[in-house]
């Protein structure tokens, strides 16, 4: 099983991708960034990764 991540663009912030799979878009969980994150941001092969695995990666 990889971890994977998405790394905000503004802040820095780290989130999981099962977290934002659960949502598929979401605000920045960081207080003072009101950057969007959507889950068709990760890289392509993170994401295909990340479908194709997805039993592995409930919370």
């Amino acid at each position: 099983m990889r971890i994977i991540t998405h790394v905000c663009s503004n802040c820095g912030t780290v989130v999981a991708a099962n977290e934002l799979e659960s949502n598929r878009v979401m605000k920045c969980p960081r207080i003072s960034c009101q950057s969007v994150l959507r889950f068709e941001d990760l890289p392509a092969e993170k994401l295909n990764y990340f479908l194709e695995n997805r039993s592995n990666y409930q919370i």
